[in-house]
């Protein structure tokens, strides 16, 4: 039986009930689009009984409250409906501007105009409503809404106030003249990154008129904390520099030379500069404090380090024959490595710029601060240092031990054998070692052993323990074993193994088996990442950009980090390898896709490999693409990826394979670099319209035959079929000035990067970054916030983060739990959505219980909260989020606002769980704020009867995609039908009970006669 068909019937013949008994009705006929004043109104109403007429305006602040006024109030007599016409008087705050006397309002969000029929209570007041009428009026900013023409004569006090109103001047508040140009501590690894600041002209017109008058006279102060790691390993690197809107080196510019001295350069006059060396070094390894004084035409530098609470102090000056010329809104600042010079190898600590003035101080009195104090980078190293001495001095001492056991005539094999069963009691005085650095000492000793008693690298005793730690996890199913490996994964990584380091960090920074430490988790961060290590430089970035842990949010030093690991994933896509695997979005709550993983033995695979040899292309295409990228749980084999292509291209003539086959010859990927072969199957795929191959081919005429006439004719023929990598050619030959015929044009880059990058192409987003970062005088704006969402979009195509996934998907799918959720976490770290939205997944499963029930509840709500900050979040979390704000926990009370926030965004998303999730908290007596409604497209639902809300939620969710979805909408929509007709006609109901159980059989038959009629024309 069909019951949609049924539900239907029933819909209807309530609905004729409720026509026939509805007298009640009140309408605004011709309600304004707008607050105006005097619009002559039209009420329609009538009435079944006595009743009040009320007409309101509700009007909602942006400071969350609203307020209710009534305009007009009359009576209503039985009888046939009634047309009311009367004029709209709206207070003069909501129609006009403020003049002194109209008086200032609150910005108004929606104002709705409200008619409603009142019941008369028994003792003469306002009654229930009975039917009500909404329209919304749009209010128009304070500034584009008409003065109003005061006809009567002001009073002398009026109109004083009213010209003290135009004359005086808001105040703004105190404009700082100090500018902190960076908060943090950025890990730099010597390359050309660094973090780009752009400064504006001041407010304040003093002060502006001050900085103005010292361009030429510059009376300021810079002054930055920097840890140098290794010195220059070119002639010079950027310290702090300044770039003008030419592209030029312009006051003040601070670099490193290669012997340690600090270089400054300073110009003055159009065709002026000049630069200075300071006599003393930057010292390795110590926080040291550089400060730059520009007082005219004399420059001081002055330097102050730390080592061990000691301070060693220098400084110089040094008077130019020009004019220094300073201004400080023209162009940007660089800390750090920019798009000329590489950065310095080390760390950069917080810098203050003094604009217009020069801050007292004294040098012996200057204290570390409490940002660099915290992460205690020294103590690290010292420690480290020690470390290393002690395994330096194992190492040799086991390895001469091994050599004097072989001069004995005891072999290797013997010696490893002795060790593992030790028979002598006593220790040589070098065996002894610290209780935690046990582990170390014994797996030097095994190292030097299996190498034949050579010495083994420190390096290889780090990669050692961090797979001791992770075979150790491996066999555990609890999280308590973390906190025993913690200290192998933290010697490993004071031996150099950057992944050791990111390990710890991600498990200090999110307390999975160990106690939380954000500032420990942010040192060994900054350790791996200034190491380049991939993971760490995307989990800093991620820190930066969202303001996590503590952590101060500074979009540009997030983009010096993603920006970095950006173009590493551009190079890495070059370069695969079986270390590296597609990057997937998988989310363990989608069964569907979870059963689309599979390997080489898996049915799925079976299955297309005989569709391949039956011939289908698709086939052939799909496990190339798998065995080349390691996609749907495919592990990485390039050379097998590559017989696919080739018998693809060869016997089928397919041109996607032909593309394919000829990009590995052109690259040597899996097979034998051959040019002339390659370029044979791009031609024959161009010859098929296949775009991809005709910008490959047009590279080759790029590349090999610098024929840019060809080139560019073939790269505009495919972009335009759409290619993304024809719009980024397109964009570096006008960028390099390439393009035939024409001059270098950065604006028409720009549009060919913008247009690549909306195509997907991960190095036509990070060119348009670096534009954004920027600007292009007179054509771009400079955009930073823009530019990190697309160097992270890019940077989140590494292939080592898809291993990482990989790695985690694997190990779910095994039901190895505890793992998953640890590699999971490793990318979450590093702001992942799916890998946030999955390890809230694990712990809110928590399957076994292998996590304390207050750690999994914590997780969750942290990850969960985590994920929905994500550009593009997963609807199921919004929808979780929801329902723990709703519940609330701990000491925390239920948070109905925020659960109806989340509600919403999922149902903007076409989410039928939204809608009725929505519904439900109506349903329970909470009223949907206004703004909720505005943005869900029914502000005029704000004042309407419960019923007519629900029944508007509910009928979104019944429409909304997904049949699952219908059942539970409609009977919720039918449930609300059956509640109105109860508390609407309780009485009739009453009286008709005995017709309508004479009734009921007769209807029913109907109905069954009606649904046989058309279920035999469905048939």
């Amino acid at each position: 039986m069909d019951c949609h068909r049924l539900y239907k019937y029933i819909c209807q013949f309530c609905f004729s009930i409720q026509i026939v008994w509805g007298l009640n009705e009140v309408i605004l006929l011709n309600p304004p689009e707008e607050p105006v004043s005097g619009h002559l109104l039209k009420v329609l109403y009538s009435c079944d009984e006595p009743a009040a007429v009320q007409l309101e305006c509700v009007i909602s602040f942006d400071t969350g409250t609203t307020s209710t006024l009534l305009l007009r109030h009359w009576s209503c007599v039985p009888g046939n409906s009634k047309i009311r016409t009367l004029k709209l008087s709206l207070p003069d705050w909501l129609v006009y501007q403020a003049d002194g006397i109209v008086p200032d309002s609150q910005w108004v969000l929606s104002s709705i105009l409200r008619v409603s029929l009142r019941s008369n209570g028994s003792d003469g007041s306002d009654g229930s409503i009975l039917v009500q009428d909404v329209a919304a009026l749009q209010p128009k900013p304070s500034l584009s809404r008409p003065i109003k023409q005061h006809q009567l004569c002001l009073a002398w006090s009026t109109q004083m106030l009213q010209k003290t109103r135009r004359t005086s001047r808001t105040l703004c508040p105190l404009e700082k003249e100090t500018v902190i140009l960076l908060s943090s501590i950025y890990a730099s690894t010597g390359e050309n990154f660094g973090i780009t600041k752009t400064l504006h002209a001041h407010s304040s017109e003093d002060l502006e008129y001050l900085r103005l008058k010292a361009i030429s006279f510059p009376w300021s102060m810079f002054s930055i904390w920097i840890f140098v790691i290794r010195h220059c390993q070119e002639r010079l690197c950027g310290v702090f520099h300044h770039i003008d809107s030419h592209d030029n080196y312009v006051t003040p510019a601070l670099f490193l030379t290669s012997s340690g001295r600090l270089h400054i350069q300073v110009t003055g006059e159009p065709g002026e500069s000049s630069a200075f060396l300071c006599p003393f070094k930057v010292p390795l390894s110590q926080w040291c404090q550089l400060n730059v004084v520009l007082r005219g035409r004399m420059v001081t530098v002055s330097m102050v380090c730390m080592d061990n609470e000691q301070q060693m102090v220098h400084s110089t000056e040094h008077i130019f024959t020009h004019t220094v010329v300073l201004d400080d809104t023209e162009g940007y600042f660089v800390i750090g490595g920019g798009k000329y010079i590489r950065g310095v190898e080390g760390y950069y600590g917080p810098l203050v710029y003094y604009r217009n003035r020069i801050s007292p101080y004294r040098m012996s009195e200057v204290v570390v601060p409490e940002l660099i104090k915290n992460v205690n980078l020294t103590g690290w190293l010292m420690t480290c240092q020690d470390f290393h001495l002690e395994m330096k001095e194992k190492i040799s001492a086991y390895s001469l031990e091994a050599k004097q056991r072989e001069k004995s005539g005891e072999s290797c094999t013997a010696a490893y054998h002795n060790w593992m069963v030790p028979l002598k009691l006593q220790c040589e005085p070098w065996e002894a070692s610290v209780p935690q650095r046990r582990h170390a000492a014994k797996l030097a000793n095994v190292l030097v052993l299996k190498h034949g008693g050579r010495k083994v690298s420190l390096a290889s005793l780090g990669r050692a323990l961090r797979s001791l730690s992770l075979h150790k996890l491996g066999k555990a199913s609890k999280v308590g074993v973390i906190s025993k490996i913690i200290p192998l994964l933290l010697q490993a990584g004071c031996l150099g193994d950057n992944q050791a380091l990111h390990l710890s960090s991600v498990l200090y920074g999110s307390g999975l088996g160990v106690k939380k430490q954000p500032n420990k988790a942010w040192l060994l961060a900054l350790l791996s990442a200034q190491k380049d290590y991939r993971l760490s430089l995307l989990r800093l970035g991620h820190l930066h950009h969202q303001g996590d842990q503590g952590i101060p949010p500074d979009t540009d030093l997030a983009y010096a980090y993603y920006a970095n690991i950006a173009k590493q994933t551009s190079v890495d896509r070059q370069k695969p390898s079986s270390q590296q695997t597609f990057v997937d979005s998988v989310y363990l709550n989608n069964e569907e896709v979870l059963q689309l993983q599979t390997n080489e033995n898996h049915h799925i695979f079976q299955w297309l490999k005989l569709q391949a040899s039956n011939g289908a292309a698709e086939a052939e295409q799909a496990i190339g693409r798998m065995l080349f990228w390691g996609q749907q749980g495919v592990s990485p084999n390039i050379q097998k990826a590559v017989r696919y292509y080739e018998r693809g291209a060869v016997r089928l003539e397919d041109p996607v394979s032909m593309y394919d086959y000829a990009i590995v010859l052109m690259q040597g990927h899996g097979v034998k670099k051959n040019i002339p072969r390659a370029i044979t199957f791009l031609k024959k795929a161009m010859d098929q319209g296949f775009a991809p191959a005709i910008n490959a081919l047009a590279w080759y005429y790029e590349q090999f035959e610098r024929d840019y006439e060809r080139a560019v004719q073939l790269w505009e023929q495919a972009d335009l079929h759409g290619s993304p990598d024809a719009a980024m050619n397109l964009g570096v030959m006008y960028s390099q000035g390439l393009y035939p015929g024409k001059a270098a044009d950065q604006f028409m880059a720009y549009k060919y990067y913008l247009k690549s990058a909306e195509r997907g192409h991960i190095s036509g987003a990070i060119h348009l970054a670096e534009m954004w970062t920027t600007g292009i005088i007179g054509h771009v704006e400079r955009r930073p916030t823009d530019a990190v969402l697309w160097v992270k979009w890019a940077a989140e195509h590494n292939g080592y983060l898809g291993s990482i996934l990989q790695k985690a998907l694997d190990c779910y799918l095994k039901s190895d739990t505890l793992r998953s959720l640890l590699y999971y976490t490793m990318a979450a770290e590093s702001g992942y959505a799916a890998a946030q939205f999955n390890v809230a997944y694990i712990c809110e499963q928590n399957m076994g219980g292998f996590l304390n029930p207050a750690f999994a509840s914590v997780c969750m709500r942290r990850y969960y909260n985590l994920t929905i900050k994500s550009q593009n979040p997963d609807t199921y979390a919004l929808i979780r989020m929801g329902d723990l704000l709703y519940e609330g926990h701990d000491e925390q009370q239920k948070d109905m606002f925020s659960a109806a926030q989340m509600y919403k965004l999922a149902a903007l998303r076409s989410e039928p769980q939204g809608w009725y999730n929505l519904g439900l908290l109506a349903e329970e007596g909470y009223r949907l704020p206004l703004s909720l409604l505005i943005e869900l497209g029914l502000p005029e639902l704000y004042l309407a009867d419960n019923t007519l809300l629900l029944t508007t939620l509910y009928k979104r969710c019944r429409d909304s995609e997904g049949a699952h979805s219908y059942l539970p909408c409609s009977l919720a929509l039918f449930n609300v039908y059956l509640q109105s007709f109860q508390k609407d006609y309780s009485a009739v109901i009453k009286f008709s009970s005995a017709a309508a159980a004479v009734a009921a059989p007769s209807i029913l038959l109907i109905i069954l006669s009606v649904h046989r009629r058309h279920g035999l024309f469905l048939h």
